[in-house]
């Protein structure tokens, strides 16, 4: 397993710290205009798409399927399966926007979906419409879904 060049840094989240962080996005999703549903971006997107179906009473969920890292190694972007239409009306999520290149993609098959993420890192931040925490993009971030070794 390789490291990303430019990551000095793992840091490890918890269960508690993924929901409470979740719960602060789905405050700041709940002063906008309704959805109509939630795409969740596989595999990071699916827990917090869980939890903000929940906080925001959205039972329309779906998702796409974007793979970019294999272990620790970005590769380019892989659209596994993709959505229909345009993205009116759904808030896509995912669990961290780092480069961007995920939702660079997704911008381009919905491009008028809501993007909005748990964690940020500075250079995808400009892509992502609503997100809760910044991180340092130095900084590799260990999720509690992830296998023991293995981050984003």
């Amino acid at each position: 397993m390789t490291t990303p060049d430019h990551t000095i840094s793992t840091l490890p989240l918890s269960w508690a710290d993924i929901h409470r962080d979740t719960r602060i996005l789905a405050g700041m999703l709940a002063e906008l205009p309704p959805f109509s549903g939630i795409v969740a971006v596989t595999r990071g997107g699916l827990v917090p798409a869980a939890i903000l179906s929940r906080e925001l009473d959205i039972r329309l969920v779906e998702t796409v399927c974007v793979s970019t890292y294999d272990d620790r190694d970005i590769r380019d972007p892989q659209v596994i399966k993709s959505l229909a239409g345009d993205g009116a009306g759904w808030l896509v999520v995912d669990d961290l926007v780092d480069t961007g290149a995920t939702l660079q993609v997704l911008r381009g098959m919905l491009p008028k979906a809501h993007f909005a993420t748990v964690y940020a890192k500075p250079k995808g931040q400009p892509l992502v419409d609503t997100f809760a925490t910044v991180f340092a993009q130095s900084t590799w971030i260990a999720f509690p879904w992830d296998p023991p070794g293995k981050g984003s």
